[in-house]
């Protein structure tokens, strides 16, 4: 029988096996299938370079075999390289041989156009897979040559490394590699992201590998990660208030340093948004997140993210999953995007939560970032560390007093916490991410005794300095304090020696759950290790020390005790505040 192999069948090894099975008289080796391997092995495919040792084995095996071995057609010129399945076809036809290869469409081709074919299906007989190194806890491998195998076990929480007594050499990487690309060529659930001279990216199925050899890497490297495993989002225990929010926002940001969980905790972010009847996206390269079927996941186009935002802004999703956002390009996409109405979700490498909007500065107006984030969630060890929320206002930044210095200002607040964390805002050419301390500096005995003669409700002060001081008050006392052309805050200030900035005062209301045992009442908050005022609706109850829980235990036997049922028989509303002790 005379055979004429095509590139499939050739560079994983499935053409020399089926010539150990078959009896065969002459292969037919076409100048066009050399010129593909040779092409691939020149710009540092692994495939090419597969290819060029099977070649050789190939020869050493039909001399054995006695088989002959003719090369046949002509070397075609690079441009026509993409026709080669055809060229190889037609040459198969001219000289009367039995076309073999692995290629279900180069198979059904050449059955239309009457070509003897023979197909072997994608399967091949190997030492070792990628799979091997894995155990239920390994979170990740390390394969390079010469150096001892490593493997990276645990969860975010607990990691840990295990050097095992096992050192690959680089035949033993190849082969392993060949493996990887072959099963990601076969398998639909399978993908090739990157193939590059020196560096291979593939996602086989929910194993991200990363293959590199020289040039590119000083030796022969595979990489292998994979998730652990996958939670839902009840697993990381959200208050009430961050579920509301997740609900309604839609300008996410997940921060985290590189493995602290944040693939994870947006693989269970998506599947909330899918349950709750959202059509979900996604936007990755590499495609490794671990989420249903019903959550489609896009990579780069024609190696453009641009294009594929465009394609994603016809289809409109309700939400889109961003991961590893890194290039300037990718800012812009999001922006884009998000403004056009679509929910957005983006995942950004940070080392604190607030450098997540520090890498929108520069690329993004500033005054646009408000509209784009409303919410950024910093994952660290598997957890929620911290959450953020933006709002957008015009003010005095904290630290200056003078009137004339009021601009445009991005409030960064701790979500849970209601706290003022950070402002920026433009100053000169220069854009400022201010952190808001809390000032060590106590006001003095005679300011808030003085001002208690002249402000009838409640007040703050904020001592800038010794000789600067912030009240904030109720809008409607402001005009009665500074009075008729400033004469009563000049009198103020007279008598305190200490220049006065009268701002109006913002209370935010902090929710308060309450769990009741047999003998206590325990107050919930979102707060945690702060001095609290509890309010009955609009009524005063107590002030407290909310513990590192977020918890205020009260007897029930006791007179606040007493007072509280009463409140929750009524079913009047309770909430919390910071309290002046806690500044």
């Amino acid at each position: 029988m005379r055979v004429l192999p095509d590139t499939s069948v050739i560079i994983d090894g499935r053409f020399r096996r089926f010539l150990s099975e078959k009896k065969i008289d002459t292969i037919l080796l076409d100048e066009a299938v050399i010129a593909e391997i040779e092409h691939q092995a020149g710009i540092g495919k692994t495939s090419g370079e597969s290819g060029l040792e099977e070649l050789k084995k190939i020869k050493e095996l039909s001399r054995k075999k006695n088989i002959e071995i003719e090369y046949v057609g002509e070397r075609p010129p690079l441009s026509r390289l993409k026709d080669i399945d055809d060229i190889i076809r037609s040459s198969a036809y001219d000289n009367n041989a039995v076309l073999v290869t692995g290629d279900m469409i180069q198979k059904t081709i050449a059955e239309i156009k009457s070509i003897p074919v023979e197909y072997i299906p994608g399967k091949r007989d190997i030492k070792m897979s990628i799979e091997d190194f894995f155990d239920e806890d390994t979170m990740s491998v390390h394969l390079k040559d010469g150096v001892n195998v490593i493997a990276k076990k645990g969860t975010p929480k607990n990691i840990y490394f295990e050097k095992k007594d096992r050192i690959l050499n680089e035949n033993e990487l190849n082969e392993i590699s060949i493996d990887i690309i072959e099963r990601a060529k076969r398998d639909r659930d399978c993908f090739i992201e990157l193939d590059e001279h020196g560096a291979v990216i593939v996602q086989l199925r929910e194993y991200r590998i990363a293959i590199t050899k020289p040039p590119f890497s000083d030796r022969f490297e595979i990489t292998a990660v994979r998730p652990v495993r996958k939670v839902s989002l009840e697993e990381y225990n959200l208050s009430e208030k961050l579920k509301k929010r997740l609900k309604n926002a839609e300008g996410i940001l997940v921060a985290g340093s590189p493995g602290a969980g944040k693939s994870t905790f947006v693989q269970a972010l998506a599947e909330y948004y899918k349950d709750q009847d959202k059509i979900v996206k996604t936007m990755e390269k590499p495609r490794d997140l671990q989420v249903s079927p019903e959550i489609t996941q896009y990579t780069s186009l024609g190696g453009s993210m641009e294009k594929t935002a465009d394609i994603l802004l016809l289809v409109r999703p309700d939400f889109t999953i961003f991961d590893e956002m890194r290039k300037t390009s990718d800012f812009l996409i999001f922006a884009d995007m998000r403004l056009a109405g679509v929910g957005m979700v983006g995942v950004v490498h940070a080392s604190k939560t607030i450098d997540a909007i520090q890498r929108f500065i520069g690329r993004i107006e500033l005054g646009i970032i408000p509209q784009i984030i409303d919410t950024i969630i910093y994952i660290d060890k598997g957890d929620i560390e911290q959450v953020f929320s933006l709002e957008y206002t015009v003010k005095v930044p904290y630290g200056m007093s003078e009137a004339d210095l009021t601009r445009p200002v991005i409030e960064v607040r701790d979500f849970e916490k209601n706290t003022l964390e950070y402002e920026i805002y433009s100053y000169g050419e220069q854009v400022v991410v201010m952190p808001v301390r809390k000032r060590s500096i106590k006001p003095p005995k005679n300011i808030s005794h003085e001002l208690k003669k002249v402000v009838r409700g409640d007040f703050d002060v904020e001592m800038i300095n010794n000789k600067k001081a912030v009240i904030y008050v109720d809008a409607d006392e402001i005009p009665r304090i500074i009075g008729r052309k400033g004469k009563n805050i000049d009198m103020l200030e007279k008598r305190l020696g200490v220049s006065i900035d009268v701002r109006e005062r913002e209370i935010r209301d902090i929710p308060v759950d309450i769990k009741k045992t047999k003998s206590y009442y325990t107050l919930e908050t979102p707060v945690k290790d702060e001095v609290l005022d509890f309010y009955l609706g609009t009524s005063f109850f107590l002030t407290a020390h909310a513990n590192k829980k977020g918890r205020v235990k009260i007897k029930k036997s006791s007179e606040l005790g007493k007072t509280l049922k009463k409140a929750l028989d009524s079913e009047t509303p309770i909430y919390a505040v910071l309290s002046e002790n806690s500044m």
